[in-house]
C-alpha cells in the first residue's frame, strides 16, 4: 500500500530526460520547501495517546469488580490475571475491551446525549476510544502505515488537521444514522486519511507512474476497512463520514507542484519546463473540494 502511495515516477515517464549526474542534485538554496521529507513525530504521538487512553479505559472498566454480575450473564473477565485491566467477557465484548458502560462514560459517542444533552463534545473523544485490543490493533497499524508516510511527504499539520476533521465528519455521519448503539474509535480519522490519499493520487496525477496499480491497490484497502464495520461498536457511517471528508480535504491540502516544475533546477539546459507551479485541473479540482466542504 505505501509502496504504491509513492509510486512517483522518477523522470516523468519519458516526458523529460534523466538529468545528467552532475545536475542531479540541486544546491542547497534551491532545495524548496515542499519538496523536503518531514520527520514524523505526530502520527507516533496519535498512535502513542490511542494505547495510553485504552489502558485508561481497562483501568476504569475494573472487570473484575463486576465479575459476579459477569458470571450470571455466562462469562468471566478474559486474562483474569491482569487484574482491573482484564477484559470483559467474550459475549459481551469479543473484542477484548471494555464493557459499553465504560465506553460511554469515558466519552464514547451517544446519539441521545449528543441531541439531547448537548454533549457535543463527544463527537471528537469518541475517535480516541476504541472498543477492544484488536480493533485499536487494527487501527493503529493502519495509522502507521499510512500515516506515516504522508506525514513525512507533507507535514504534521496538514495531516493533523485532515485526521481530526474528518473523525469529526464521521462522528456527524454515524450520529445520525446510527442512534441504537455506541460508537467509538479512530476509523473515521483513518478514513479520512484513505480518502485524503485517493484524492491526493488524483490532483497529482501526473507523477503516478503506474496509475491503475496505485488507485486498485488502494480501493482494495478501502474496501478491506470497510469490512470492518461489522465489528461490535464499529460502524461504516463512520467510516463512510470520515473518507468523504477526508477525500474532499485531500483536494485542498495535499496538492502537490508537478513535476516539471519541482525539476526545473535538474533538468538540461535544453529541456523546455513550464513556469506554472501548478497545473489547471489542479486548481478546479481545488475550488470544487472548497465549495463541497463549505456547504458541508
Amino acid at each position: 500500500m505505501a509502496a504504491a502511495r509513492y509510486d512517483a515516477e522518477k523522470y516523468g515517464g519519458g516526458k523529460y530526460p534523466p538529468p545528467p549526474p552532475e545536475q542531479q542534485y540541486p544546491p542547497p538554496q534551491q532545495q524548496r520547501k515542499e519538496e523536503r521529507e518531514w520527520v514524523p513525530w505526530a502520527v507516533p504521538l496519535v498512535v502513542a495517546a490511542n494505547i495510553v487512553l485504552f489502558a485508561v479505559a481497562m483501568y476504569a472498566n475494573n472487570c473484575p469488580a463486576h465479575a459476579a454480575g459477569s458470571h450470571r450473564r455466562g462469562g468471566a473477565c478474559v486474562a483474569g490475571f491482569l487484574r482491573r485491566f482484564s477484559f470483559q467477557p467474550l459475549s459481551e465484548n469479543p473484542l477484548l475491551g471494555p464493557s459499553s458502560a465504560t465506553l460511554q462514560k469515558m466519552g464514547a459517542l451517544v446519539w441521545d446525549k449528543v441531541v439531547h444533552e448537548h454533549q457535543g463534545w463527544r463527537l471528537l473523544t469518541c475517535i480516541w476510544l476504541h472498543a477492544g485490543v484488536l480493533h485499536l490493533l487494527a487501527n493503529m497499524v493502519s495509522l502507521v502505515l499510512i500515516g506515516i508516510r504522508l506525514e513525512q511527504q507533507f507535514g504534521y499539520l496538514r495531516i493533523g488537521i485532515i485526521y481530526i476533521v474528518s473523525g469529526v465528519g464521521g462522528s456527524v455521519l454515524s450520529s445520525l444514522f446510527i442512534q441504537n448503539n455506541i460508537s467509538v474509535g479512530a476509523s473515521g480519522a483513518l478514513f479520512g486519511l484513505l480518502g485524503a490519499m485517493l484524492s491526493e493520487l488524483f490532483t497529482n496525477w501526473t507523477i503516478y507512474s503506474n496509475k491503475a496499480a496505485a488507485l486498485m491497490t488502494l480501493l482494495v484497502v478501502i474496501a478491506i476497512n470497510l469490512a470492518i464495520g461489522i465489528l461490535p461498536h464499529v460502524d461504516n457511517f463512520a467510516h463512510i463520514g470520515g473518507f468523504l471528508t477526508g477525500f474532499l480535504l485531500g483536494f485542498i491540502f495535499l496538492m502537490r507542484p508537478h513535476y516539471g516544475w519541482m525539476q526545473r533546477y535538474v533538468l538540461p539546459s535544453d529541456v523546455k519546463y513550464t513556469s506554472k507551479k501548478y497545473l489547471v485541473y489542479q486548481w478546479v479540482l481545488l475550488a470544487v473540494a472548497s465549495v463541497l466542504v463549505v456547504i458541508e
